[in-house]
């Protein structure tokens, strides 16, 4: 969600602090804000909406920002929870002195009853967010170490938070604690950086260190020193990332979401290169680090999950009953920990996070760890909070993806989910050559994918076609139902169209009653089992007048003669089906969010990474 980076070193902060602001838009924000300490002062500079526009108040302070001496700074993307988005409620914010400033991510609980007592000790507040507490926290808790300042603010704080301070007496110094919002350290040579998200810092270093829950750190251009929040000397490692930078451009694209969904082949490819043991034909899994005794131990698997990553569980519902024959359920994460779930000793949690830092989903860890389940994760990004507390899993190896709406995460998410029913499947009750079979089917995967791309001229023509409509149905049955709702979320996440996904038996539990001729259908209608009862239900939505678009398999005439419009995939198995789809879906609410004009890589009011409750 919000993002913040950090910059001291021997040149102009400025340039730094907004370059790696605008590598964090794809977050998801609605105000920006830098402060920088020169001659000895802070200079504050905020605006409301894009960084485009914080980058003209800049320009206005600083004419000419190489010639600027300040080399310290902190900045922040905002987006609003306490307080609408105003340039009093952006970050960074000031105590009363001005003499601290911070960037805060996460929420505080208790801002209320601090606010209350720091105002009746006669702190004069010029915002409605709950992060300007901290500011005000800081500078009652200061006796000349910001770095003690900083932990004894912390300890009064309840709730999540990822924040920085600046302070005038320390040029040199930013101060850094984290508690459930995401931070990273940058190592640099005589500079140091510090970011909510690699993607800000990955231009400068490829030397990183991830603090833990309840770190703090003082750095200095020179200089990292970690403590626990009881100001103990706790050592972090180096760790060094892959992230290419280049990656997170849009290489002559129009947009970063049209870019992922072409990239989806080389994504998928990633996720499962090196991953097949021919000879026994299984999957190799070694994040996993389980046994075969230990694989066959787990009779039951919880996936917990939010969002895209939800539906992806979906499908990977009926991979492990349908391939492994363990019963599986999914569970939206967010109320995992709150309604006491039953987790036995051979139980496994897979949590699924594209960021490995969704809030919701670290909670369900947490929870399923303290229950004693076997805790596993799906996720893209190596060092995640998600990723080092379970401590096995699967990295996706998609690359970055930069556009809110997620698409070659879903696909990467869905594949790895079906090498891992493969695994657990061989495990168990798949014969050699039916896993033989489905590797073949995996391997093929990047080429059906492909297939589908060239198709992106067909799909811009109908769903201009569609562009118009207001209200959206999309249907399917088996592993195509939650594909059928990744494609309605899809749709409405970036074209702001009212789209529901229903299981296609649903329709006439009382969907039905809202069909009429503005009301488009997309049925997912694929050549395998369950098409008998699909046609019944387009034939179901004719019959009251609504346009149907179905997605078919190639040379399927049935399904052309009951259908307006066709979005054409290629013949495949039902467990590979929802992927091929899914990239038609993306491709199609794209083409309609185009032609609608809509906001495409930053829809309103969506956050990249939901990193809190």
């Amino acid at each position: 969600m919000c993002g913040i980076v950090g910059y001291t070193g021997k040149r102009c902060s400025i340039t730094t602090l907004l370059d790696g602001l605008a590598r964090l838009e794809y977050r998801g924000y609605d105000s920006a804000g830098l402060a920088v300490l020169e001659d000895g002062q802070l200079k504050l500079v905020k605006s409301v909406g894009k960084v485009k526009n914080l980058k003209k108040n800049v320009a206005a302070t600083w004419p000419n920002p190489e010639k600027c001496t300040a080399s310290t700074g902190i900045a922040h993307t905002r987006w609003a929870t306490h307080g609408e988005p105003t340039e009093a409620n952006a970050h960074p914010h000031l105590d009363g002195s001005g003499k601290f400033a911070i960037v805060h991510n996460g929420i505080i609980d208790n801002y209320l009853d601090l606010r209350k007592h720091l105002q009746e000790q006669g702190c004069v507040f010029k915002s409605e967010t709950d992060s300007e507490v901290l500011a005000h926290l800081i500078h009652q808790c200061y006796e000349g170490d910001l770095l003690h300042a900083a932990a004894a603010a912390s300890k009064k704080l309840k709730g999540t938070f990822g924040f920085a301070v600046i302070c005038t007496d320390k040029p040199e110094e930013i101060a850094v604690a984290r508690r459930g919002s995401p931070l990273v350290i940058g190592v640099g040579n005589n500079e140091t950086l510090i970011a909510s998200d690699i993607a800000a810092i990955a231009a400068y270093t490829k030397r990183v260190i991830f603090l833990n829950d309840d770190d703090l750190a003082l750095i200095t251009p020179d200089k990292i020193d970690i403590r626990n929040i009881e100001n103990v000397p706790v050592s972090r490692e180096i760790a060094k990332i892959d992230w290419d930078v280049a990656a997170a451009e849009k290489n002559g694209y129009e947009h970063f979401m049209l870019k992922e969904i072409f990239e989806q082949p080389e994504a998928v490819a990633n996720t499962i290169r090196g991953r097949f043991d021919n000879k026994v034909f299984t999957s190799i899994m070694s994040g996993l680090n389980m046994s075969p005794d230990e694989l066959a131990s787990v009779k039951r698997i919880v996936i917990a999950a939010c969002g895209t990553s939800m539906n992806a569980g979906m499908v990977g519902e009926y991979y492990f009953e349908d391939i492994a024959g363990i019963p599986t359920e999914v569970e939206q994460a967010a109320e995992f920990r709150y309604r006491n779930p039953i987790i036995e000793d051979n139980t496994m949690v897979l949590a699924i996070s594209q960021s490995g830092e969704t809030a919701d989903t670290l909670a369900a860890v947490r929870e399923a760890k303290n229950k004693g389940g076997i805790v596993a994760a799906i996720n893209n990004v190596v060092g995640s909070t998600i990723a080092r507390e379970t401590g096995r899993g699967i990295y996706l190896h998609a690359g970055p993806e930069i556009g809110v709406a997620s698409t070659k995460a879903f696909t990467c998410q869905v594949t790895a989910l079906l090498l891992m029913a493969l695994l657990f499947g061989r495990n168990r009750r798949l014969e050699r050559h039916e896993g033989k079979n489905l590797i073949n089917d995996i391997k093929n995967i990047p080429e059906l994918i492909k297939q589908v791309l060239a198709r992106a001229g067909e799909i811009e023509k109908i769903a201009k076609k569609y562009a118009k409509a207001e209200n959206f149905f999309f249907i399917g049955r088996g592993c195509l139902y939650p594909t059928a709702l990744e494609g309605a979320l899809k749709l409405k996440e970036i074209s702001y169209i009212h789209a529901e996904g229903y299981h296609a038996a649903e329709l006439k539990h009382g969907p039905i009653a809202l069909l009429e001729e503005n009301v488009p259908v997309l049925a997912l209608a694929n050549d395998i089992p369950g098409k008998d009862k699909i046609i019944a239900n387009i034939q179901e939505c004719k019959a009251r007048k609504s346009p149907v678009i179905a997605t078919a398999t190639v040379g399927d005439t049935e399904i052309s003669e009951l259908t307006d419009d066709i979005l054409w995939i290629p013949h495949c198995s039902s467990f590979i089906a929802p992927i091929p789809t899914v990239v038609a879906l993306q491709l199609f609410s794209y083409y309609i969010a185009k032609e609608r004009g809509c906001e495409i890589d930053q829809p309103r009011n969506l956050a990249k990474s939901v990193t809190v409750e």
